[in-house]
């Protein structure tokens, strides 16, 4: 990180190069945390790395009671990274599962001679790629400034070790203190263009009158651009990679002549960057401000409860999580493919299917739909559950009249 940014805030670079950077994974075993849990979530860091433009060539896991205060892992476990990077020559990267200090980060970069991120700089680094809108770049940075604040003294551990002497002293702390005023000057810049952008949103939230007001929501990479690109038959971008949509999309649909207004939003992840959340807040005012929600799950995901728990704290930290919600669970096809054996009989699948279906709905307490947004299946049973959704919505708005649309 101390290599990627100057004091001024601005990256030097849009993103990690185009060129696939060849990376080394870092993780630790803490306490209640499960060997399949660690496995699953490097799995996923290894996607946002991908995403971000690396490949993960090499996985260090060590069983820890807390992280080291100086290097994250034990002594004996950096010496065994930083023997594999110095024996690998591609490799220019190396990223860490949680978040490191500015002292750890310097301490690590000095020690294995290449670029040290963390999961909240990889995070970042996506999000800064992705933004289109201003709105979206402004949040990124603004996030990015006050994630870089705590850290600066860390980053600036190459003076102390110059020092050493009398007279070398000043200079250092002159030099962070002018570096946290940039920084807590240009977060207050920001803060201030955000007001301003976000004035103008509400503003074209206001426009948009009494009409119904559904949002899709849902871990990061289940399928719901897809899915309005259904509902809509519009166009929105589409990709399987984490956070393919940072930007709000709305849309205007309308089911049996009824329309509404269908938007989609940022995809949540687990260990979501506090500062990341706290920016785009404004983003999510879609979610706070919605009548109904649409929760898409990736079924076919091994993960997908823990996926969901995760959703639903965010919901929780927006105050949106006793809305109307339909669940989705999306992606059955796959789902199907994955767990079940081509030798199974039909009635069997359909009874497993139909087991998960009463236990999902016990569980969770909101009306569940299983679909595939890409091949369709079941999309006329999910229509027909929205639509009757929307209409108890206008029922409520407007007891006293029958609207014909």
């Amino acid at each position: 990180m101390a290599n990627e940014w100057n004091v001024g805030g601005q990256n030097r670079k849009q993103g990690l190069k185009k060129k696939l950077e060849q990376a080394v994974l870092v993780g630790i075993i803490a306490q209640q945390q499960t060997e399949s849990q660690t496995t699953e979530y490097l799995d996923e860091l290894e996607f946002l790395a991908l995403t971000a433009g690396a490949v993960a060539k090499k996985r260090f896991v060590q069983k820890l009671q807390h992280p080291d205060r100086r290097t994250f892992v034990g002594s004996g476990k950096m010496l065994e990274i930083q023997e594999y990077v110095e024996a690998h020559e591609e490799i220019s990267l190396v990223i860490f599962d949680d978040d490191l200090t500015g002292k750890q980060t310097s301490i690590i970069e000095e020690m294995l001679k290449v670029k040290i991120i963390d999961r909240s700089t990889l995070i970042l680094d996506i999000f800064a790629n992705r933004a289109q809108t201003a709105q979206a770049k402004t949040q990124v940075e603004l996030a990015q400034m006050q994630y870089m604040l705590p850290r600066l003294r860390g980053l600036w551990d190459h003076l102390e070790r110059q020092r050493g002497g009398i007279g070398m002293r000043g200079p250092g702390e002159k030099e962070i203190e002018t570096d946290r005023r940039i920084v807590r000057d240009k977060i207050s810049l920001l803060k201030k263009q955000l007001e301003k952008i976000d004035q103008q949103s509400q503003t074209q939230r206001k426009r948009r009158g009494q009409q119904v007001r559904v949002a899709l929501v849902g871990y990061t990479n289940v399928g719901k651009s897809t899915l309005m690109n259904v509902l809509s038959k519009s166009d929105v971008f589409a990709e399987d990679k984490l956070f393919a949509t940072l930007d709000t999309t709305v849309r205007k649909v309308v089911l049996d002549r009824m329309p509404f207004l269908l938007s989609d939003t940022v995809g949540f992840i687990r260990k979501l960057p506090h500062h990341l959340v706290e920016s785009f807040k404004s983003t999510l005012d879609e979610v706070r401000e919605s009548d109904l929600l649409i929760h898409v799950v990736d079924i076919a995901h091994p993960q997908f409860e823990d996926h969901l728990q995760t959703v639903n704290k965010t919901l929780k930290d927006l105050d949106a999580l006793e809305k109307p919600t339909i669940l989705v669970f999306n992606k059955i096809d796959l789902y199907r493919e994955r767990y079940f054996d081509k030798y199974l009989e039909e009635e069997m699948k359909v009874e497993i299917v139909n087991e998960l279906k009463s236990r999902l709905k016990n569980d969770y307490n909101h009306e569940n739909v299983f679909i595939s947004a890409l091949t369709k299946e079941n999309i006329n049973i999910f229509r027909s559950t929205l639509e009757r959704k929307v209409k108890e919505m206008y029922a409520i708005r407007y007891p006293h009249q029958v609207k014909h649309w």
